[in-house]
């Protein structure tokens, strides 16, 4: 997507392209012994990154006060700070509330939906979603006999019908961004047990992210899983702490055109 200011000639002044740099973390695992340590990861990245993403898994057991801890440091950034729950946050049934103090911090938590921010003078869309397991090739959970294991097939479709809906609707930025819990993929779950790859993501979600090809896509959740996979031509980053080995990893979107809206 290309435009700018006019002078008044008619010739197009465009802006120079941009480079954007989006810090992404999973599985912070929020609770008291890891208080200051989180407090600290978010002055680090204050000043280094134009957006947060949090791929899920911000508290240890899904409880308002571990949020409350997170919303504290999450407050140190200057940058839009987006989030997705992960499996941990909706241990304790209390995942409203968690979403609530959060948000109340300016935290924005995505649940199959998206947000379209401003960064750097860009048109930055980001799709956010928990995802869901139910398996690979081989593997999969079928939508077949028992009605509790109909369920999470029926949640798992619902979830890829959340992506391919949220893509769509981000689908003129110049930037495109998915965020997961659960992995679409199963070559980042590589390191970790074959035997539990069925619930730590499922497929069912790729088909969305191979048609329309986002620009970044990170989720969590796969401790001992690969930093990098694909999803068809599609990379896609697990950005698990114990994976990157760091509290966040920062990636550099170069070459961003900015988009400016028409003067009228």
């Amino acid at each position: 997507m290309t435009s700018g200011a006019h002078t008044g000639d008619g010739r197009s002044l465009s802006s120079p392209p941009v480079t954007l740099r989006v810090a992404a973390a999973g599985d912070v695992h929020c609770r008291e012994s890891r208080r200051d340590e989180v407090e600290a990861a978010f002055t680090e990245v204050n000043g280094k990154a134009d957006l947060v993403l949090l791929a899920g898994d911000l508290t240890s057991h899904g409880t308002p006060a571990e949020a409350e801890m997170l919303a504290s440091a999450a407050a140190r950034v200057d940058a839009p700070v987006v989030a997705v729950l992960g499996n941990h946050d909706c241990h304790a049934d209390r995942s409203a509330e968690i979403t609530t103090v959060l948000a109340r911090a300016g935290v924005q938590v995505l649940d199959r939906s998206s947000t379209v921010l401003e960064v750097r003078g860009v048109e930055v869309g980001v799709v956010g979603t928990k995802g869901f397991v139910g398996g690979f090739p081989g593997s999969y959970l079928p939508d077949f006999g028992e009605p509790l294991l109909r369920r999470v097939y029926a949640e798992s479709i619902a979830e890829a019908r959340a992506i391919d809906a949220g893509l769509r609707a981000v689908a003129m930025c110049p930037v495109r961004i998915l965020m997961l819990h659960y992995s679409p993929t199963e070559s980042t779950l590589e390191g970790e047990p074959p035997g539990i790859w069925t619930f730590l993501g499922t497929d069912r979600m790729a088909a969305p992210i191979a048609e329309h090809a986002p620009d970044l896509v990170v989720h969590g959740h796969a401790h001992a899983g690969r930093f990098e996979g694909r999803v068809g031509e599609v990379p896609v980053f697990n950005v698990s702490v114990p994976v990157i080995e760091r509290d966040f990893w920062l990636f550099e979107l170069t070459g961003v055109k900015q988009a400016a809206s028409a003067v009228h």
